[in-house]
């Protein structure tokens, strides 16, 4: 097992009551990121030096304020090394002079201004991006209760609700550590300067294995309980946006296993996905792992990429959620005696079309806000091809409706538009708007056929359709980059600069080293065109090229989050039910959850009549 402390690559490659067993499992858990916490925590605070591709960094002291030296942007963070030393212009970073003339300090401390406000937009962004984003677990609790029986809403919201804090605290003990903690390891284009700024260098531990010389991430190693080793604001702002991810991930479950989840077992469940499985697979994506070095190491175009998470986020919680509802089986009365599925209608459509507004105006902080900066143009672009996939998902599935059950049911509808934002997640910042629109109307008419083969083949009880939604359209997502990126973005993305030359394509792997900046200068300085992520359709909608082995990363990463999350997921719900009992008994689940499980009603004052029922 190897640790890796680095600032870049250093690899040059070429082309209710909680019972006392929940309560001691939690302990446990606590214990084991203790362990990791010893091990974390720097003494004193003070900075270290680590080695970089043959230059040092001075790691950032988290409790010094006054170490702003050379770049140019006003952090409680001292200069982090750059990967070329000839950027200075680079992110708003001056080039300070040793001339003590005035208007040249003058010059410099303008400069320091437009930077530290440019930096002060990009959190402020980001934060109003990440608040976007919580208000959708609004909307997901609307869905989910209007898609089921009145007898269970309690139930139901109460589950909405509790995911969000009980996640963000697995999250905050050991998840963000292991989803992060090597962040600072991770693969970047040459010149490439944090958004947030340099603060996030505090992330410098990932732990992996070495085979054939070629590094493999696993598992980050920094930042644990957020303690005071990694006390820095962009930290926090980071942590902030992306516990919210994973409390989307964490409540797509709910969906899927609604009116027969035991609440005493879904709060043991909470800790566990903001802890574990959503982290290890994100640090593999989107922490510096080894789905990121796949460009880098096997040269599979840019390594799997994911802008805004069909992946990592959706594709995650659509496996658990299969895991869940198989584990739990379907609820009582769903299925007659040969096998027939009997149809259990929601009992609010409105809230149905409700929250389904609220989660389309949240996307747009979901990948809009993935940018990270206020000051990416790119921005625009992301929220076009959102709302154009949606749009086009949503007429699709409507016309499927129409040919399978003569009839546009509203709440399948409302699932069609999801299908097509959960699509375009990952591809939003690559595709051009036609191709956000031909996303779209794929995903649409998937997740009818989706719902309709869970249901009556395999016979998965999915109430909300999260399954469908979720995981099918995630991976549909994600295929998408390697399918149709123009190459209009994301040149150098995890340190992969496909260079383009009279239909010559050249890769360079950036390690950090002098002679590789410097033959990247050069080939851009002889015309060479440093493309951005190209599809295998990319030539059709205006790349250079087009690059299969692009979809080769993406197949790789989406099968590897089906087959790790999907089998964890499946052990964990297969031993937890012998921790906590899982499933309600048939009494409770007829009567309705919300007295027997909650102990208040959502509808106390109505006479609930359940025609919804199938028994």
């Amino acid at each position: 097992m190897a640790t890796r402390k680095t600032g870049s690559k250093d690899r040059h490659v070429k082309a209710s009551k909680p019972n006392c067993a929940s309560i001691a499992t939690i302990c446990l858990s606590a214990c084991v990121a203790f362990v990791c916490l010893a091990t974390d925590v720097q003494a004193g605070g003070q900075p270290q030096s680590v080695a970089v591709s043959g230059a040092s960094l001075e790691l950032p002291d988290a409790t010094d304020g006054a170490k702003n030296t050379d770049t140019g942007i006003a952090l409680t963070t001292p200069g982090a090394v750059k990967h070329d030393p000839d950027a200075a212009g680079v992110s708003g970073d001056p080039a300070p002079t040793t001339e003590s003339a005035a208007g040249t300090a003058a010059t410099v401390d303008l400069a320091r201004q437009v930077a530290d406000n440019r930096l002060s937009i990009n959190f402020v962004w980001t934060l109003l991006a990440g608040f976007l984003v919580m208000f959708m677990q609004a909307g997901f609790a609307l869905v989910e209760t209007g898609m089921c029986r009145a007898k269970n809403a309690a139930h139901i919201m109460a589950m909405n609700l509790m995911i969000y804090p009980l996640g963000m605290l697995g999250f905050w003990i050991c998840g963000f550590a292991i989803m992060f903690g090597g962040l600072a390891s991770a693969p970047v284009a040459i010149g490439w300067q944090s958004s947030l700024g340099h603060g996030l260098a505090l992330l410098h531990f990932e732990h992996g294995v070495t085979v054939g010389g070629k590094f493999f991430g696993l598992w980050g190693g920094k930042g644990f309980f957020l303690n005071p080793s990694v006390f820095e604001p962009a930290i926090f702002c980071f942590f902030l946006f992306q516990m919210l991810f994973m409390d989307t991930a964490a409540t797509i479950p709910t969906g899927a296993m609604a009116e027969r989840w035991r609440f005493r077992n879904f709060l043991f469940y909470g800790f566990w996905i903001g802890m574990l499985p959503y982290a290890i697979f994100g640090n593999w994506v989107w922490g510096g792992g080894w789905l990121a070095h796949l460009g880098a190491n096997f040269g599979l175009g840019h390594g799997h990429v994911d802008f805004a998470g069909s992946s990592v986020v959706h594709l995650c919680g659509g496996m658990i959620a299969l895991a869940g509802a198989y584990v739990l089986g379907p609820r009582y009365g769903k299925y007659a005696p040969d096998g027939t599925p009997r149809p259990i209608p929601g009992h609010n459509v409105i809230y149905v079309i409700l929250g389904t507004f609220i989660l389309a105006f949240g996307w747009f902080g979901f990948n809009a806000g993935s940018s990270l900066s206020g000051a990416n143009h790119r921005i625009a672009i992301i929220a076009v091809n959102t709302m154009l996939a949606s749009a086009s998902a949503a007429f699709t599935s409507c016309l499927v409706l129409y040919w399978k059950i003569g009839k546009p049911e509203p709440s399948l509808l409302c699932n069609g538009i999801l299908a097509g934002l959960v699509a375009i997640t990952a591809p939003c910042a690559f595709v051009t708007p036609l191709a956000a629109v031909i996303i779209g109307a794929v995903a649409g008419t998937i997740v009818i056929f989706s719902v309709l083969l869970f249901d009556t083949r395999f016979r998965i009880d999915d109430p909300a359709g999260a399954i469908s939604v979720h995981g099918v359209n995630g991976a549909w997502g994600a295929l998408c980059v390697g399918l149709f990126a123009n190459g209009s973005y994301g040149a150098g993305w995890n340190g992969v600069h496909q260079l383009f030359k009279d239909g010559v394509v050249q890769v360079l792997c950036n390690d950090g080293t002098a002679e590789t900046i410097a033959k990247y200068k050069s080939l851009l300085a002889a015309g060479w065109h440093d493309e951005g992520i190209t599809g295998l359709f990319g030539k059709l909608f205006g790349a250079h090229f087009n690059d299969c082995s692009q979809l080769g990363a993406q197949v790789i990463g989406t099968l590897t989050c089906i087959v790790f999350v999907g089998t964890f997921a499946w052990l964990w719900f297969k031993l937890a039910k012998f921790v906590i009992p899982m499933r309600t008994n048939v009494e409770e689940e007829l009567q309705g959850l919300d007295i027997p499980e909650m102990g208040a009603e959502a509808y106390p004052d109505y006479q609930l009549t359940d025609k919804s029922s199938p028994l």
